[in-house]
């Protein structure tokens, strides 16, 4: 008859250790959700070069006294061209969208601009990505609520459709009026 050994024990442990992170994460309330560090916190500044022919969103605009969705988008990202139309919705509505053109060529952007309609009340480039990691962005698309005051009220990630601006970005930027 074989001897047990502490040793044995270990592979079972290790196993169940698995399966008790997968139950876990299975029965988080939002299994889409990413956490976001910045919420409840004023935004980072905003620091973007000039997105030519269009109006510059600028620090002095995230912080004026209206909410608004900040929005991180490239021509090159497909899920981006999936919510456009949903942005388009959303900027007919009357609500301020701000662009963050996330590490593309300007000619794409504004090509992909030009083909589906352009959404923002004003947009910059963020050639390299260092607005989008002082945000905490993890890729595009992502977007934020912002309040007038400047403060992240909500982080997005993903594409934006009809479900999630009913239940959740419009929540948000109610949210958002009322701080």
């Amino acid at each position: 008859m074989a001897k047990f050994s502490p040793l044995m024990a270990v592979p079972i442990v290790v196993f169940a250790s698995f399966v008790g992170l997968a139950v876990t994460g299975m029965y988080r309330d939002d299994p889409e959700s990413l956490p976001s560090a910045r919420e409840g916190q004023p935004a980072p500044a905003v620091v973007l070069t000039e997105f030519t022919g269009k109006e510059l969103f600028d620090d002095a605009r995230l912080r004026d006294g209206e909410v608004k969705l900040v929005n991180y988008w490239a021509s090159w990202c497909a899920p981006c061209r999936v919510e456009h139309p949903n942005l388009e919705a959303l900027a007919q509505e009357g609500i301020a969208i701000y662009g963050v053109n996330y590490k593309d060529q300007q000619d794409n952007a504004a090509s992909f601009l030009q083909e589906l309609g352009d959404p923002y009340a004003a947009i910059g480039r963020d050639e390299k990505g260092r607005m989008a990691l002082d945000w905490g962005v993890y890729g595009v698309p992502e977007t934020y609520v912002v309040d007038g005051a400047g403060k992240i009220v909500l982080r997005f990630a993903g594409p934006i459709t009809e479900r999630v601006i009913e239940t959740t970005l419009r929540p948000a930027m109610e949210k958002a009026r009322g701080n």
